[in-house]
């Protein structure tokens, strides 16, 4: 009787933890929703706060170049060698440029992109909106009748989503000049048959997926960040825990997000018929 009645408190606690837990996750996810949908309801209401979006697009974009080109240059080299020391057992080293080109524009550029940018300026998001929080000066706002979330909240977020197709683009332009450092100039692969293998494979379509995703992920990871940094609570301390769960969180979305979006285009692709 004495095992019986551990196993089933041990059972119960199991069942009480998951419980706890399910439960919390739903509100959090539920809170974030509401917030997400509030906050694009309030990009369209007056007044318009175009200049902060100009603002939020020249932190998040303009000051995200620099690590963008030198992250994707070496991506493109890095890659390029590795495919090109595993197609040459095969003798197959002409197909390096469009395997590359199709990883960089369907996976690694927006992925990468999404993190890089979530790190640098969602970061900095979250500790920002969180340092006015504890600062009260979001409550002041409040008192002054100013709408926080459509002035805080709002512009960062289409400043996200127009910035990171953007980015993602020039990530993959220079990720595939590193790549033509690479076959053309390092191991004198023929240049034309480079350019002609990647014409002949890469469709437009494929560059519209990862803008496609690099916008999604820019949604992602302002929402996540601004939401941690606008709830923040507990002083210093709470500005570093808001930032931290705001970056990890997104970062490690973007990538199981990565996942389902794939997903959902090829379904989308199967269902009008696009090969």
């Amino acid at each position: 009787m004495s095992l019986a009645h551990n196993l089933a408190r041990i059972i119960s606690g199991i069942g009480a933890l998951t419980l706890s837990l399910t439960r919390d996750l739903v509100l959090e996810t539920g809170k974030i929703v509401l917030f997400f949908t509030e906050s694009v309801r309030l990009i369209f209401a007056k007044p318009s706060r175009f200049s902060e979006i100009i603002k939020h697009m020249e932190f998040i974009g303009n000051q995200s170049v620099g690590i963008i080109c030198l992250t994707g240059i070496f991506t493109g080299l890095a890659l390029s060698l590795q495919i090109y020391l595993g197609f040459k057992m095969f003798n197959a080293v002409n197909m390096v440029g469009p395997v590359v080109a199709l990883g960089i524009t369907r996976e690694l550029g927006p992925v990468l992109t999404g993190l890089i940018v979530a790190a640098r300026a969602g970061g900095a998001m979250a500790a920002r909106l969180g340092t006015m929080r504890v600062n009260e000066q979001i409550d002041a706002l409040d008192v002054m009748g100013v709408n926080t979330k459509q002035y805080l909240i709002s512009p960062r977020l289409v400043a996200a989503v127009i910035c990171m197709p953007l980015l993602v683009a020039v990530f993959d332009f220079v990720a595939m000049f590193g790549s033509w450092i690479l076959c053309v100039k390092v191991v004198q692969l023929d240049e034309a048959v480079f350019f002609q293998r990647i014409a002949d494979l890469i469709e437009v379509k494929h560059i519209n997926e990862g803008l496609f995703k690099g916008m999604i992920f820019g949604v992602y990871f302002a929402i996540m960040c601004t939401y941690r940094g606008f709830f923040t609570t507990g002083g210093a301390k709470g500005v570093g825990d808001a930032t931290n769960q705001g970056v990890v969180q997104s970062m490690v979305g973007i990538i199981i997000l990565d996942y389902f979006v794939s997903n959902l285009i090829r379904l989308y692709y199967s269902i009008m018929g696009i090969t």
